[in-house]
């Protein structure tokens, strides 16, 4: 039976009841008690026994339904199970927002009531109390939820995450060809005010730059006449950035690299040029000069001071409104500057390497998803020219001095001792190849759990083919193996969302975090976990997660399930930073435990959301890998 067809099962509420009710759940009970009033005498009661459907798909939805007793269970049209409802929760509410058919089915699970609210006195309630238009506004992802949590900053220096490097360009390209004499072309750097001038072809494309630097050390310095040509002294094929791409990449770059300036191309046409000078006038307040401080120490202990602030520049991206990917790819650029420099510190001790090698990270460092929370996960990929008689002593001292110094800047040893240091986990390419033909061709689940950090590997540091070479073999052979995707899959559903059978939440039992919500193992980890498999799956070689859930997209995951995935990471990702932030602001050492009283009703019930779209993935998961469909 329907709801909307149970008028003879209608029920007596008395007004004082109802306010009682709905003023102990969300959203209601962020009303005073005269708009609970309000909303009382609009409400209606209605029975319902096991096995009625509530809601049925493509209904016209004429009522929000609340639960006041009895269990619902909410499927989408194909079956899938999205959520199970109890005392207080409520549905039926996007298809009123959107003013659309229902697209779910509701069927109770044992005998109960509901109460209901029509149509238009709903719209006129929400009209009336901000609490409730909010949280029965039309549907737009929990990504947005996450911005709504966050309030709209005015521009401040954590804004470089989202600038487009486009909109620092100050003033169109000042060019000169090749065969411009370099006299000519230092008048016109004087004229213009500028340190640098852009060298085009006669086509317009780009071929090079001449800085002011370049006129001191080869032109005067080198004692060439000022009538030479532009094209003998410039720098030729300059890095450049995209006017899309955002400020912080062009700062990672110009630190890297101690460039002073970049050209910036448009869809393969030049648009101008960025400085160093143009970031600091626009955004020297940005956390992110951290990163320069890195790349200009000179010893471990310099890097250690460049990093005590690491927490607190968590907090301050948090306070400026960072979305969660944004804030774990800026902390992760300071992990990847410091392993950067201290390879390069170690190459000058020890002298160069022997053979080439590559630094790789994986984990949290490997996505770029780093937080408050940070231990160190590196190995090192030699070429397979490597000798142990003869190179052997020089990596393990590499590795040594790398790790070590590394635990003291805090990116603590790994538990699992995966680190460079560990002789299993500094090899050369073809026993690399026979790690991963391991993992893939005879996954054993537990070895395979421990393994899937090394499927998120980048490279840091060094030889970047040989790198490559490892990176398209087990991208080829992770691809092609179907009894690694199903133990993939088995994995990627081990940690389960933490909500129970009437969709409450199950919290941790331990001393320590008795009574808390596991926000990484439990929310963030079964996300990741997922997009990995579907990533393997489809051959796509990124992995940070939100990168490869937007590939997963356009093949092996539809468009909506993969928007659905990167709003619950947003929302649970920042849910998660927010405690980080005020556990540090506290001078409480952080963690991913979460109690949810701590938490806003809002909050409470958009992580509610969060884990139902993990779980409901987590089904079609397993479901997908029981009909032998990966």
């Amino acid at each position: 039976m329907i709801a909307g067809a149970m008028d003879d099962r209608a029920l007596r509420t008395t007004d004082s009841d109802t306010v009682t009710f709905l003023g102990a759940h969300h959203p209601f009970d962020q009303l005073s008690d005269e708009a609970l009033a309000e909303v009382a005498r609009d409400v209606d009661g209605r029975a319902f026994g096991a096995g009625d459907e509530l809601v049925v798909p493509d209904q016209k939805v004429t009522h929000l339904h609340i639960v006041r007793r009895g269990a619902v269970e909410v499927r989408d049209r194909d079956g899938v199970l999205l959520a199970r409802l109890g005392e207080g929760d409520v549905f039926g509410k996007d298809a009123l927002a959107d003013k659309a058919p229902a697209d779910i089915r509701a069927l109770a699970l044992d005998a109960g009531q509901l109460l209901l609210i029509e149509a238009s006195r709903l719209e006129a309630l929400c009209a009336a109390h901000p609490p409730l238009r909010y949280f029965l506004a039309p549907r737009a992802g929990l990504g947005e939820a996450a911005g709504h949590a966050r309030a709209d900053s005015a521009e401040s220096g954590a804004n470089l995450l989202h600038t487009p490097v486009g909109r620092l360009v100050a003033r169109r390209p000042v060019t000169v060809t090749p065969d411009t004499a370099v006299r000519d072309a230092a008048r016109t750097m004087s004229s213009q005010g500028i340190s640098s001038l852009l060298v085009v072809d006669d086509a317009g494309a780009l071929v090079g730059i001449l800085t002011d630097r370049d006129l001191r050390s080869r032109v005067l310095a080198a004692g060439r006449s000022p009538e030479c040509n532009v094209g003998d002294v410039m720098s030729p094929s300059p890095a450049t950035i995209e006017a899309s791409g955002h400020a912080y990449e062009a700062m990672l770059i110009m630190a890297r690299s101690h460039y002073h300036h970049l050209p910036v191309m448009d869809d393969g046409k030049l648009v101008g040029m960025l400085t160093d000078t143009d970031l600091l006038q626009r955004h020297s307040t940005s956390p992110l000069f951290m990163v320069g401080d890195v790349h200009r120490c000179n010893d471990v202990a310099d890097l250690a001071a460049a990093t005590t602030n690491l927490r607190k520049l968590l907090v301050t991206l948090v306070d400026a409104n960072a979305s969660c990917d944004s804030i774990g790819r800026v902390i992760s650029s300071v992990g990847e500057a410091v392993n950067a420099r201290l390879l390069v510190l170690a190459e000058e001790r020890f002298g160069p390497p022997p053979v080439p090698y590559a630094w790789m990270t994986g984990g949290s460092l490997g996505r770029m998803e780093q937080t408050a929370l940070s231990d160190q996960d590196n190995c090192l990929l030699l070429s397979d020219d490597y000798d142990e008689a003869a190179h052997g002593a020089y990596f393990r001292e590499l590795a040594d001095y790398v790790c070590d110094a590394l635990n003291d800047c805090g990116y603590v040893y790994c538990p699992g001792e995966i680190m460079a240091k560990t002789p299993k986990w500094r090899q050369p390419l073809a026993q690399w190849k026979r790690y991963f033909d391991g993992w893939i061709d005879t996954p054993q689940p537990k070895a395979l759990m421990h393994a899937c950090i090394f499927f998120d590997l980048r490279r840091l540091h060094g030889d970047a083919p040989l790198f490559e070479q490892l990176h398209e073999y087990v991208l080829r052979r992770a691809q092609e193996n179907r009894i690694f995707h199903a133990y993939m899959a088995s994995n990627a559903i081990t940690h389960q969302p933490p909500l129970g059978f009437f969709g409450n939440f199950v919290l941790v039992k331990d001393g320590k975090h008795d009574r808390t919500l596991d926000l990484k193992h439990n929310g963030v980890v079964p996300i990741v976990d997922i997009a990995r498999i579907y990533a393997l799956v489809s051959g796509i070689p990124r992995v940070n997660t939100m990168r490869r859930l937007e590939a997963a997209a356009h093949g092996s995951l539809s468009g909506g399930g993969a928007a659905d995935l990167r709003d619950a990471l947003e929302f649970i990702g920042t849910v998660r930073l927010r405690h980080q932030a005020n556990q540090i602001s506290n001078a409480e050492p952080p963690d991913n435990f979460v109690h949810p009283e701590q938490l806003s009703s809002f909050e409470r019930n958009h992580l509610k959301d969060a884990f139902a779209v993990v779980r409901t993935h987590q089904q079609a998961l397993s479901q997908r890998y029981q009909a032998g469909r990966l």
